[in-house]
């Protein structure tokens, strides 16, 4: 797990790898240590090196949505590649994650593949 920053009120999370029950702690644990930073206005989650997510890599970001709200924080997740941007799709976080309609989706269908 690779964090960055580039404006001290934004802190990147870069995960790396499958992110699944066996990994998911540490997602957990990065996105916490991201939401205590004072000044904090932006977490963002990029997705560009993540391989494989489950749905406890899904419930972790959304709680992570949750309780950067609670804070007045703003998380969302960029560059999911298109095996994570589809389970995005299906689960249908996308929207809440930040991400937009065309995210991972090589030919530019919307969320669902229905446009």
């Amino acid at each position: 797990m690779n964090e960055g920053n580039v404006d001290p009120g934004r802190v990147t999370v870069r995960p790396t790898g499958e992110v699944d029950m066996s990994t998911v702690d540490d997602l957990d644990a990065a996105l916490t240590e991201a939401l205590g930073r004072p000044g904090l206005s932006e977490v963002v989650v990029d997705l560009a090196d993540v391989s494989f997510l489950d749905s406890s890599g899904v419930r972790v970001l959304v709680q992570g949505v949750s309780r950067a709200r609670e804070r007045g924080v703003t998380l969302r997740v960029t560059d999911p590649q298109p095996l994570v941007a589809r389970v995005l799709r299906i689960t249908a976080v996308g929207p809440m994650l930040g991400l937009d309609d065309n995210a991972g989706h090589p030919d530019g269908r919307g969320w669902r593949g229905l446009d």
